[in-house]
């Protein structure tokens, strides 16, 4: 696995680690429609989740969270209602970033939720 790959898989596990310790249900990990993967799906009480997961090693170029641009985000609101749709939910659904700074053995997770809202 590529150097960068490992990295993205590090912070998808410490993401997961994070939103569990936060009382969020895990429901899927890297789920897939069409063109667009969620890196985790969760449920919070009565909300599904949309959790998109950046990972970087400093942010010497800004945050992760910035790089969540809207045709990212066109596609994370077709899957969730895909998702909804295959599953017969009735949820609200968030759409939260999960911006994660790995550098040497130290990491810093940061939560954003209502980080965007669905394109009608």
């Amino acid at each position: 696995m590529s150097e960068h790959n490992e990295l993205g898989a590090k912070g998808e596990i410490l993401a997961i680690e994070f939103l569990e310790q936060k009382g969020l249900a895990i429901l899927e990990i890297n789920w897939r429609f069409g063109k667009a993967e969620v890196d985790i799906i969760a449920k919070d009480k009565n909300t599904l989740v949309i959790a998109e997961v950046k990972t970087r090693r400093t942010n010497h170029f800004g945050p992760p969270e910035e790089s969540v641009g809207k045709a990212k985000q066109e596609l994370l609101s077709m899957a969730a209602e895909e998702y909804l749709e295959r599953n017969n939910l009735d949820l609200d659904v968030r759409f939260d970033i999960i911006s994660v700074i790995v550098k040497d053995n130290q990491s810093k997770v940061y939560h954003i939720e209502d980080a965007f809202f669905p394109f009608e």
